[in-house]
This record gives structure tokens, sequence and C-alpha cells, in this order.
């Protein structure tokens, strides 16, 4: 009898590397599936493959998926601007692509059984799961999650379940746990874990403030209808750009954070993260628009803004709910085109000069320079914008209240 075929996502690391002798041993034919989402070489991807193939999978099939990332996820999030819990920019939100295409890959395989090397204890088995569901009818296997029902050091475990079908683990495999892609790199584990200082050799794409050798320097970011087509006036795609700034901006040390925050499983979680590309165009596309949106967009816009990132952050991307709040945040950049400049220092950036022809300025005004309107008109504003304020105090002194 031949066997049930499964797709496993697949990323190289200590819980897929495992997933796929379990699987084998439960009699499966175990097909593997990386997604490229940025963030890696050709040859770690070759490295990724050929460790699937020794580990023992039938056949293995990589999908790049970096354009999808950019159109599909880093767009709306630079649209939106907004962070999960005002620390973290979602970096995880590459599991919905990646989810995707193990669905379709089951289509074409035509099987029925889909895997992933998620834990019980974290945030990706619910944005893998969720997805999955709102996507097929796919039945999801999980092989972390089926041995921590009888182990408790659930990584040593996986080590030693490696070891005795002979098979190595690398020694950052050990310690942490690090996922990187075009929109930056996580990590967890060792110190971090444990909510002490973390190493220095935690951190991949950012350099130590203190190891930046450069003083300053300026670039240009040109947007239109609020995606990035220039960079320093050269025509760039998103994952181009998105390569670039991640390496200019991180050898000065900028985008490095620890997220500390609630996890979607009601834990309290901590990771290292560094998001240099993201803190660049967050800070230039806001600098825009504050220029070009009018005040109750700029207002309003935030409230949905933050819905949205919460939704990505919690598995509910393929909520028709997302979808709707994208199209908003799509339609109020129209006019969100221009250039900003940007200052990069160690370990700080900000903009400093903004230039667009939709910018929101009365030639005739400036502020707190000249106006073109009088004294009277200015007292009369005021009495009425304050009057709710000013009567209220009437009030209270009439009657003897406090004042």
């Amino acid at each position: 009898m031949s066997k049930e075929k499964v797709v496993l996502a697949f990323s190289g690391g200590l819980d897929t590397s495992f997933c796929v002798p379990y699987l084998l041993d439960q009699g499966f034919e175990v097909h593997t599936l990386f997604v490229n989402t940025g963030g890696i070489s050709t040859k770690s991807i070759n490295d990724i493959e050929q460790t699937a193939m020794t580990l023992g999978a039938t056949k293995h099939w990589t999908v790049d998926g970096q354009k999808e990332l950019w159109d599909s996820i880093i767009k709306p999030l630079v649209w939106g601007g907004s962070l999960y819990q005002d620390q973290y920019p979602v970096l995880c939100a590459d599991r919905y692509l990646i989810a995707k295409e193990a669905v379709q890959l089951c289509k074409k395989l035509k099987t029925q059984y889909v895997a992933h090397g998620c834990t019980g204890m974290g945030n990706d088995q619910v944005r893998f799961d969720l997805s999955i569901k709102a996507l097929s009818d796919l039945v999801i296997l999980s092989p972390i999650r089926d041995i921590q029902k009888n182990v408790t050091d659930v990584r040593q475990y996986e080590i030693d379940y490696l070891k005795e079908k002979g098979h190595q683990v690398s020694a950052v495999h050990k310690q942490y746990s690090v996922n990187e892609n075009l929109l930056g790199v996580t990590v967890s584990g060792g110190a971090i874990d444990k909510w002490q200082a973390p190493e220095d050799n935690t951190y991949i794409i950012t350099k130590q403030p203190h190891q930046v050798s450069k003083t300053s320097e300026t670039v240009s970011l040109e947007f239109a209808q609020g995606e990035l087509v220039k960079l320093n006036g050269e025509s760039v795609d998103g994952v181009s750009a998105m390569q670039q700034l991640n390496s200019l901006l991180g050898d000065y040390g900028i985008g490095r954070g620890i997220y500390t925050g609630d996890t979607i499983i009601g834990l309290k979680g901590r990771i290292v993260f560094e998001a240099p590309a993201l803190k660049g165009l967050f800070v230039a596309h806001k600098a825009l628009e504050e220029v070009v949106l009018t005040q109750q967009q700029n207002h309003f816009k935030p409230i949905l803004s933050k819905k949205w990132v919460d939704l990505v952050y919690q598995g509910f991307y393929f909520d028709p709910l997302t979808n709707n709040i994208q199209e908003f945040l799509q339609s109020s950049q129209q006019n969100v085109s221009g250039m900003v400049e940007l200052k990069l220092s160690p370990g700080h950036l900000e903009a400093v000069a903004v230039s667009s022809p939709h910018m929101i300025i009365n030639q005739e005004v400036e502020y707190a320079q000249k106006a073109n309107w009088g004294i009277e008109e200015a007292t009369g504003f005021i009495k009425l914008f304050g009057q709710s304020t000013a009567t209220w105090s009437s009030v209270q002194l009439a009657k003897g209240g406090a004042s």
C-alpha cells in the first residue's frame, strides 16, 4: 500500500527538522515545503533542501514568496503604520503566506494532510491553524504538540530524537529559535526567555550603536500612492528596497528592539527583533502622510490601522475584516506621493525634509509667523472653541464650587 502524503512547512530549524523523521515513523510520505520570504542566502536555501532530503523527505519544494510578502503584508503594514501593542512590527506575518502555499501544495499532491512544527506554547500554531482552516478542510498534524503531552523538556527531547536517528543539531538551534525574512529577524530562547539581557551574538542584521563607525548620512525615499518607488533617486522594487534598507540602516544599529507583551494564548512573551527597513519606512511614510492627509484622516486612520495589525498578529489575516480594513488603508494613500529625506546616525534616524505636490499648505499662512486673518477672527475662534469649558467654569464659580 502507498503511504499517505503529508506536506510539512519546513524551515530547517530544530522543530521542523524533528518533524520529518517523526512523521516518517508515523507512516507518512513527507513532502517538505520551504517558502522563501527573504533574509536568506541562496546557499542557505540549498542547505535547507539538503537537510530535508537527508532527514528523509521524499521531495522538497521551494517557493519564492518575497514579492507576495511585499504586496500582501509590507505595503498595508506601512500604510497603517501601527505596531502590535505599540512595540512589535508583526515580523511573524509571513506565516500566512507559508500556510497558503502549504494548502496549495496539498491540493497539487492530492493529500488531505498538512503539518507544521509549531509548539503548543507559541503564537504560530494559532496563525497556521486558523489560516489552514480558513483556506481548506485539511487535517492538521502538529508533532511538537503531540510530544508535549508526555515530555517536559521538549527541545532536549527533539535533539536526542534526531541524534538517535543519526542527525546532528547545530549549536545555534540548541540555544536560540531564529526567524528571518524580508521584514527582519526575531530571536527567542537563551537569555531572552529568562528575561535577562540578550547576549551580543543575539543580534544578526543590526550593529550595536557603539560599533557604528559612521557619523551620519542622509537617504532619500520617494513614495507613489503610499508605496516606495525610489531609493536615493534610483527606481527600486519592494524586495530590493527592503534588502537595501535592512543593510543600510542595520549598519547604523537602527531598528532593533525587545518586545515584551501578551501572546495570543495569554502568556507573557519576550523576543528580540530587528527591523531596520521597516523602521525607516514607518518614519518616512508617516512624515509624508502628516502633510498630505487631512486632519480627520490623520486622526481616524490609526484606529483602523491598530485593528488591522491586531488581526494580523492574532491569526486572523484571512478573516474578511482584515481585507476590509486593508482596502480602506489603500484608499487613503491616493495622495501619499512625494519625497522624504531621512538622517541616519548611530542608533537613530529622523525625517528631516519632506516634499510633495499634495502638501496641504496655505501659502498665505505660516505657523506662528504669518496669517491671512485678523485678531478679531482669532479671538472669536478661541471663544467658540473653548465655549464648553468656559461655561462649565462660570457655572462652578457661580455656585461657589471649585475653580
